[in-house]
């Protein structure tokens, strides 16, 4: 057998990072970095766990909310007739894909 090698660095430029990919780094990042910051800020654990959660239930809902994925329009077809002119129009079709 032959020497099979990968560019990872071909791999590594299709990656493409979106929205959503980004809201769940943020997600536990919201939760530990300001829990972190406002402890060391001088508030207690009890009240920083809740006020960093909250932010992170605001990046919960502008992702599914406000930004929400969506799926795709269908397409409609428009179907001709080959009889007479005076016919009713044929339904569009929707297809299944």
């Amino acid at each position: 057998m032959g020497k099979n090698y990968t560019s990872y660095t071909r791999i590594i430029i299709y990656i493409m990072t979106g929205y959503y990919d980004y809201i769940l780094g943020l997600i536990p990042l919201a939760l530990i970095g300001i829990t972190g910051t406002l402890v060391f800020a001088g508030l207690q654990l009890t009240t920083a766990v809740p006020m960093a959660a909250g932010v992170s239930a605001l990046l919960t809902g502008h992702a599914l909310f406000v930004n929400g994925p969506s799926t795709p329009a269908p397409v409609h077809r428009q179907v001709r007739n080959s009889g007479p002119s005076d016919a009713a129009p044929a339904p569009s079709v929707l297809d299944a894909d």
